[in-house]
């Protein structure tokens, strides 16, 4: 993903959640994954996918059992 394709995730995703605590972290290495945090808390990771020249992104978010409680 390019850094405006970041930029322009991100501020989707703060508008929606309404919360300027959600950030995406470029990844440091060319193909890492793209970390998404909510302040200093990760939680998850966003992949783009192109097909049939659409674009979309996806943000998959794991919540571990342990952290319900």
């Amino acid at each position: 993903m390019t850094p405006n394709e970041i930029a322009k995730v991100q501020s989707y995703l703060r508008r929606t959640f309404e919360s300027d605590s959600i950030s995406i972290q470029a990844p440091a290495k060319a193909g890492a994954p793209i970390e998404v945090y909510s302040g200093e808390e990760f939680v998850g990771v966003l992949h783009r996918d192109e097909e049939d020249g659409e674009v979309s992104y996806d943000l998959h978010i794991s919540i571990l059992a342990e952290d319900l409680e």
